[in-house]
Protein backbone atom coordinates (compact mmCIF):
# COMPACT_ATOMS: atom_id res chain seq x y z
CA UNK A 1 0.00 0.00 0.00
CA UNK A 2 1.05 3.37 -1.08
CA UNK A 3 1.79 5.99 2.14
CA UNK A 4 -0.91 8.29 0.54
CA UNK A 5 -3.22 5.56 1.10
CA UNK A 6 -2.07 4.32 4.53
CA UNK A 7 -2.46 7.83 5.76
CA UNK A 8 -6.17 7.89 4.34
CA UNK A 9 -6.67 4.39 5.77
CA UNK A 10 -5.31 5.70 8.93
CA UNK A 11 -7.72 8.53 8.70
CA UNK A 12 -10.58 6.11 8.45
CA UNK A 13 -9.43 4.23 11.47
CA UNK A 14 -9.29 7.28 13.78
CA UNK A 15 -12.66 8.52 12.36
CA UNK A 16 -14.30 5.00 13.14
CA UNK A 17 -12.64 4.99 16.84
CA UNK A 18 -14.20 8.41 17.35
CA UNK A 19 -17.41 7.17 15.76
CA UNK A 20 -17.35 4.65 18.23
CA UNK A 21 -16.36 6.33 21.51
CA UNK A 22 -18.11 10.02 20.95
CA UNK A 23 -21.85 9.90 21.90
CA UNK A 24 -23.76 10.70 24.72
CA UNK A 25 -21.90 8.24 26.70
CA UNK A 26 -18.05 9.09 26.03
CA UNK A 27 -16.22 5.97 26.61
CA UNK A 28 -12.39 5.53 26.96
CA UNK A 29 -10.02 2.97 25.07
CA UNK A 30 -10.24 0.79 28.03
CA UNK A 31 -13.93 0.31 27.62
CA UNK A 32 -13.92 -0.27 23.78
CA UNK A 33 -10.89 -2.58 23.72
CA UNK A 34 -12.57 -4.42 26.71
CA UNK A 35 -16.07 -4.57 24.80
CA UNK A 36 -14.18 -6.25 22.14
CA UNK A 37 -12.66 -8.82 23.64
CA UNK A 38 -15.12 -10.11 26.78
CA UNK A 39 -18.72 -8.29 24.74
CA UNK A 40 -19.64 -7.27 27.92
CA UNK A 41 -19.72 -3.90 29.71
CA UNK A 42 -21.02 -0.54 28.32
CA UNK A 43 -18.01 -0.97 25.71
CA UNK A 44 -20.00 -4.71 24.49
CA UNK A 45 -23.35 -2.95 24.18
CA UNK A 46 -21.81 -0.39 22.12
CA UNK A 47 -19.92 -2.91 19.78
CA UNK A 48 -23.23 -5.05 19.32
CA UNK A 49 -26.00 -2.82 19.28
CA UNK A 50 -25.58 1.37 19.60
CA UNK A 51 -22.44 2.60 17.27
CA UNK A 52 -20.73 -0.76 16.24
CA UNK A 53 -23.33 -1.57 13.00
CA UNK A 54 -24.08 2.46 12.74
CA UNK A 55 -20.30 3.00 11.92
CA UNK A 56 -19.39 -0.15 9.78
CA UNK A 57 -22.94 0.63 7.71
CA UNK A 58 -22.31 4.26 7.36
CA UNK A 59 -18.46 3.34 6.14
CA UNK A 60 -19.51 1.24 3.92
CA UNK A 61 -22.13 3.39 2.33
CA UNK A 62 -19.39 6.06 2.80
CA UNK A 63 -17.16 3.61 0.50
CA UNK A 64 -19.64 2.93 -1.89
CA UNK A 65 -20.72 6.00 -2.68
CA UNK A 66 -16.92 7.68 -2.98
CA UNK A 67 -16.00 5.12 -5.53
CA UNK A 68 -18.84 5.47 -7.36
CA UNK A 69 -18.16 9.77 -7.59
CA UNK A 70 -14.32 8.96 -8.79
CA UNK A 71 -15.82 6.32 -11.14
CA UNK A 72 -17.83 8.87 -12.64
CA UNK A 73 -15.52 11.45 -12.65
CA UNK A 74 -12.77 9.54 -14.22
CA UNK A 75 -15.14 7.74 -17.22
CA UNK A 76 -16.16 11.69 -17.99
CA UNK A 77 -13.12 13.97 -17.40
CA UNK A 78 -15.44 16.26 -15.15
CA UNK A 79 -15.36 16.44 -11.56
CA UNK A 80 -18.81 17.37 -11.06
CA UNK A 81 -19.89 14.26 -12.71
CA UNK A 82 -21.07 12.30 -9.36
CA UNK A 83 -24.08 10.17 -8.95
CA UNK A 84 -26.09 12.49 -6.57
CA UNK A 85 -25.34 15.60 -8.77
CA UNK A 86 -26.17 13.82 -11.74
CA UNK A 87 -29.51 12.36 -10.50
CA UNK A 88 -28.90 8.55 -9.98
CA UNK A 89 -29.07 8.92 -6.52
CA UNK A 90 -32.54 10.77 -6.34
CA UNK A 91 -33.31 7.60 -8.95
CA UNK A 92 -32.54 5.02 -6.34
CA UNK A 93 -34.12 6.47 -3.58
CA UNK A 94 -37.06 6.87 -5.64
CA UNK A 95 -37.30 3.03 -6.59
CA UNK A 96 -36.13 2.22 -3.03
CA UNK A 97 -38.69 4.05 -1.91
CA UNK A 98 -41.64 2.73 -3.88
CA UNK A 99 -41.12 -0.70 -3.73
CA UNK A 100 -40.33 -0.09 0.58
CA UNK A 101 -43.31 1.70 0.82
CA UNK A 102 -45.90 0.06 -1.43
CA UNK A 103 -44.23 -3.31 -2.49
CA UNK A 104 -43.83 -4.07 1.58
CA UNK A 105 -40.45 -4.98 0.52
CA UNK A 106 -37.12 -5.35 3.04
CA UNK A 107 -33.15 -6.28 2.53
CA UNK A 108 -32.50 -7.53 -0.75
CA UNK A 109 -35.81 -6.08 -2.38
CA UNK A 110 -34.82 -2.65 -1.49
CA UNK A 111 -31.69 -2.76 -3.05
CA UNK A 112 -32.77 -4.02 -6.08
CA UNK A 113 -35.63 -1.11 -6.17
CA UNK A 114 -33.00 1.21 -5.80
CA UNK A 115 -30.78 -0.64 -8.20
CA UNK A 116 -33.62 -0.21 -10.90
CA UNK A 117 -34.41 2.90 -10.00
CA UNK A 118 -30.77 4.21 -10.14
CA UNK A 119 -30.30 2.18 -13.42
CA UNK A 120 -33.22 4.20 -15.03
CA UNK A 121 -32.74 7.43 -13.91
CA UNK A 122 -29.13 6.93 -15.92
CA UNK A 123 -30.39 5.50 -19.03
CA UNK A 124 -33.11 8.18 -19.02
CA UNK A 125 -30.27 10.77 -18.34
CA UNK A 126 -28.13 9.24 -21.23
CA UNK A 127 -30.75 9.23 -24.15
CA UNK A 128 -31.87 12.88 -22.98
CA UNK A 129 -27.83 13.80 -23.55
CA UNK A 130 -27.13 11.99 -26.91
CA UNK A 131 -26.44 14.19 -29.29
CA UNK A 132 -24.99 13.36 -33.06
CA UNK A 133 -21.15 13.68 -31.90
CA UNK A 134 -22.27 10.68 -28.79
CA UNK A 135 -22.28 11.59 -24.98
CA UNK A 136 -20.72 14.98 -24.44
CA UNK A 137 -19.95 14.96 -20.46
CA UNK A 138 -21.11 18.73 -19.81
CA UNK A 139 -24.16 18.10 -21.41
CA UNK A 140 -24.49 14.84 -19.18
CA UNK A 141 -24.22 16.70 -16.25
CA UNK A 142 -26.77 19.86 -16.84
CA UNK A 143 -28.97 17.52 -17.95
CA UNK A 144 -28.55 15.00 -14.94
CA UNK A 145 -29.11 17.66 -12.62
CA UNK A 146 -32.59 18.44 -14.42
CA UNK A 147 -33.44 14.87 -13.75
CA UNK A 148 -32.30 14.79 -10.21
CA UNK A 149 -34.75 18.00 -9.41
CA UNK A 150 -37.13 15.56 -11.05
CA UNK A 151 -36.84 12.47 -9.77
CA UNK A 152 -36.86 14.44 -6.24
CA UNK A 153 -40.21 16.12 -7.16
CA UNK A 154 -41.50 12.46 -7.90
CA UNK A 155 -40.41 11.56 -4.64
CA UNK A 156 -41.66 13.84 -2.94
CA UNK A 157 -45.59 13.08 -4.59
CA UNK A 158 -45.01 9.91 -4.05
CA UNK A 159 -44.59 10.79 -0.29
CA UNK A 160 -47.41 12.41 0.00
CA UNK A 161 -49.23 9.00 -1.06
CA UNK A 162 -47.64 6.61 2.57
CA UNK A 163 -49.67 6.83 5.55
CA UNK A 164 -48.12 9.39 8.24
CA UNK A 165 -46.04 7.22 10.16
CA UNK A 166 -45.00 5.72 7.19
CA UNK A 167 -43.95 9.07 5.47
CA UNK A 168 -42.20 10.51 8.16
CA UNK A 169 -40.04 7.38 8.24
CA UNK A 170 -39.70 7.49 4.21
CA UNK A 171 -38.83 11.62 4.80
CA UNK A 172 -35.81 10.67 7.45
CA UNK A 173 -34.41 7.88 5.23
CA UNK A 174 -34.28 10.40 2.05
CA UNK A 175 -32.75 13.09 3.86
CA UNK A 176 -29.83 10.31 4.35
CA UNK A 177 -29.62 8.35 7.91
CA UNK A 178 -27.79 5.97 9.66
CA UNK A 179 -30.50 6.20 12.88
CA UNK A 180 -31.47 2.45 13.76
CA UNK A 181 -29.09 0.12 11.98
CA UNK A 182 -27.81 -3.12 12.65
CA UNK A 183 -25.48 -5.48 11.29
CA UNK A 184 -28.03 -6.47 9.04
CA UNK A 185 -27.76 -3.78 6.76
CA UNK A 186 -24.18 -3.23 7.21
CA UNK A 187 -23.87 -7.20 6.24
CA UNK A 188 -26.69 -6.21 3.55
CA UNK A 189 -24.30 -3.51 1.40
CA UNK A 190 -21.11 -5.30 2.38
CA UNK A 191 -22.75 -8.30 0.00
CA UNK A 192 -23.59 -5.93 -2.56
CA UNK A 193 -20.69 -3.22 -2.59
CA UNK A 194 -17.49 -5.62 -2.00
CA UNK A 195 -18.14 -7.58 -5.17
CA UNK A 196 -19.37 -4.84 -7.53
CA UNK A 197 -15.47 -2.78 -5.79
CA UNK A 198 -13.57 -6.58 -7.17
CA UNK A 199 -15.23 -5.74 -10.30
CA UNK A 200 -14.07 -2.47 -10.69
CA UNK A 201 -10.53 -3.57 -9.49
CA UNK A 202 -10.49 -6.30 -12.75
CA UNK A 203 -11.42 -2.60 -15.02
CA UNK A 204 -9.01 -0.33 -13.94
CA UNK A 205 -6.44 -1.20 -16.95
CA UNK A 206 -9.92 -0.28 -18.70
CA UNK A 207 -10.07 2.99 -16.99
CA UNK A 208 -6.46 3.68 -17.28
CA UNK A 209 -6.55 3.70 -20.97
CA UNK A 210 -9.98 5.69 -20.86
CA UNK A 211 -8.18 8.95 -18.74
CA UNK A 212 -5.62 9.08 -21.85
CA UNK A 213 -8.42 10.23 -24.29
CA UNK A 214 -11.08 7.96 -26.26
CA UNK A 215 -8.65 7.69 -29.60
CA UNK A 216 -5.52 6.71 -27.87
CA UNK A 217 -7.78 4.29 -26.07
CA UNK A 218 -8.96 2.51 -29.08
CA UNK A 219 -5.68 2.86 -30.88
CA UNK A 220 -4.63 0.83 -28.21
CA UNK A 221 -7.34 -2.43 -28.95
CA UNK A 222 -9.90 -1.08 -26.05
CA UNK A 223 -13.43 -1.07 -26.75
CA UNK A 224 -13.96 2.25 -25.54
CA UNK A 225 -17.60 2.17 -25.75
CA UNK A 226 -18.38 -1.32 -23.89
CA UNK A 227 -15.91 -0.38 -21.23
CA UNK A 228 -17.61 3.35 -20.60
CA UNK A 229 -20.57 1.48 -19.96
CA UNK A 230 -19.47 -1.14 -17.70
CA UNK A 231 -17.69 1.26 -15.63
CA UNK A 232 -20.89 3.15 -15.67
CA UNK A 233 -22.93 0.39 -14.85
CA UNK A 234 -20.63 -0.14 -11.79
CA UNK A 235 -21.07 3.22 -10.47
CA UNK A 236 -24.46 3.67 -10.57
CA UNK A 237 -24.81 0.24 -8.76
CA UNK A 238 -22.28 0.95 -6.16
CA UNK A 239 -24.29 4.06 -5.54
CA UNK A 240 -28.03 2.29 -5.69
CA UNK A 241 -26.19 -0.17 -3.18
CA UNK A 242 -25.46 2.84 -0.43
CA UNK A 243 -28.64 4.14 -1.18
CA UNK A 244 -30.51 1.16 0.19
CA UNK A 245 -29.16 0.80 3.47
CA UNK A 246 -28.39 4.65 3.90
CA UNK A 247 -30.94 6.63 1.56
CA UNK A 248 -29.67 9.25 -0.86
CA UNK A 249 -27.00 10.97 1.07
CA UNK A 250 -25.54 14.18 -1.02
CA UNK A 251 -22.65 14.88 -1.66
CA UNK A 252 -19.90 12.24 -0.24
CA UNK A 253 -19.35 10.83 -3.54
CA UNK A 254 -18.90 14.18 -5.15
CA UNK A 255 -16.45 15.04 -2.60
CA UNK A 256 -14.39 12.07 -1.84
CA UNK A 257 -12.76 11.89 -5.34
CA UNK A 258 -11.34 15.33 -5.63
CA UNK A 259 -10.09 15.35 -1.96
CA UNK A 260 -8.61 11.70 -2.63
CA UNK A 261 -7.47 12.96 -5.60
CA UNK A 262 -5.24 15.44 -3.81
CA UNK A 263 -4.35 13.37 -0.64
CA UNK A 264 -2.45 11.48 -3.55
CA UNK A 265 -0.67 13.46 -5.65
CA UNK A 266 0.37 15.01 -2.46
CA UNK A 267 1.85 11.64 -1.37
CA UNK A 268 3.13 11.20 -5.22
CA UNK A 269 0.33 8.35 -5.93
CA UNK A 270 -1.95 9.48 -8.52
CA UNK A 271 -3.04 6.26 -10.76
CA UNK A 272 -6.46 5.31 -11.55
CA UNK A 273 -6.54 2.34 -8.53
CA UNK A 274 -4.82 4.24 -6.30
CA UNK A 275 -7.33 7.18 -6.60
CA UNK A 276 -10.28 4.65 -6.85
CA UNK A 277 -9.17 3.17 -3.55
CA UNK A 278 -8.33 6.57 -1.97
CA UNK A 279 -11.94 7.75 -2.70
CA UNK A 280 -13.77 4.49 -1.15
CA UNK A 281 -11.55 5.40 1.85
CA UNK A 282 -12.16 9.11 2.16
CA UNK A 283 -16.03 8.59 1.74
CA UNK A 284 -16.10 6.41 4.34
CA UNK A 285 -14.30 8.71 6.65
CA UNK A 286 -16.38 11.46 5.15
CA UNK A 287 -19.38 9.53 6.29
CA UNK A 288 -18.32 8.13 9.10
CA UNK A 289 -17.16 11.79 10.77
CA UNK A 290 -20.34 13.61 9.28
CA UNK A 291 -22.73 11.18 11.45
CA UNK A 292 -20.76 11.52 14.31
CA UNK A 293 -20.62 15.32 13.97
CA UNK A 294 -24.94 14.85 13.17
CA UNK A 295 -25.11 12.66 16.56
CA UNK A 296 -23.08 15.69 18.54
CA UNK A 297 -23.69 18.81 17.04
CA UNK A 298 -27.02 19.85 18.76
CA UNK A 299 -27.16 17.91 22.53
CA UNK A 300 -29.99 15.86 22.70
CA UNK A 301 -30.79 16.01 19.01
CA UNK A 302 -29.51 13.37 15.89
CA UNK A 303 -29.91 15.10 12.71
CA UNK A 304 -29.88 13.24 9.92
CA UNK A 305 -26.81 12.62 7.74
CA UNK A 306 -27.50 13.72 4.98
CA UNK A 307 -28.22 17.46 6.54
CA UNK A 308 -24.24 18.05 7.63
CA UNK A 309 -23.13 16.23 4.22
CA UNK A 310 -24.82 18.91 2.53
CA UNK A 311 -23.76 21.56 5.22
CA UNK A 312 -20.35 20.16 4.22
CA UNK A 313 -20.82 19.75 0.39
CA UNK A 314 -21.98 22.58 -0.28
CA UNK A 315 -19.12 24.82 -0.16
CA UNK A 316 -17.22 21.90 -1.94
CA UNK A 317 -19.20 21.93 -4.90
CA UNK A 318 -18.75 25.81 -5.04
CA UNK A 319 -15.07 25.49 -5.10
CA UNK A 320 -15.68 23.06 -7.90
CA UNK A 321 -17.63 25.16 -9.93
CA UNK A 322 -15.43 28.23 -9.43
CA UNK A 323 -12.64 25.79 -10.29
CA UNK A 324 -13.73 24.49 -13.46
CA UNK A 325 -15.10 28.18 -14.17
CA UNK A 326 -11.20 29.25 -14.37
CA UNK A 327 -10.07 26.57 -16.26
CA UNK A 328 -12.62 27.48 -18.79
CA UNK A 329 -14.55 23.95 -18.24
CA UNK A 330 -17.96 25.78 -17.84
Amino acid sequence: MSRGLSLLAAALLLACLLGLAVGEVLLGPADLWRGLLTGEGPGGFTLRVLRGPRVATGALAGAALGMSGAIFQSVLRNPLAAPDVMGFTAGAGLGALAVAGFGAGAGLSVTLGAAAGGAGAAVAVALLALTREGLVPLRLVLVGIGAGFTLTALTGFAMTRLPGPEAMEAQRWLSGSLAARTWGHAGQIALTALPLALLTAALVPALALLEMGDDLAAGLGLRVQRARAGLAALGVALAAAAVAVAGPVPFIALMAGPLARGALRRAGTAGPGAVLAGAALTGATIAVLADLAARAAVPGVQLPLGVMTGILGAPCLLWLLTREMERGGL
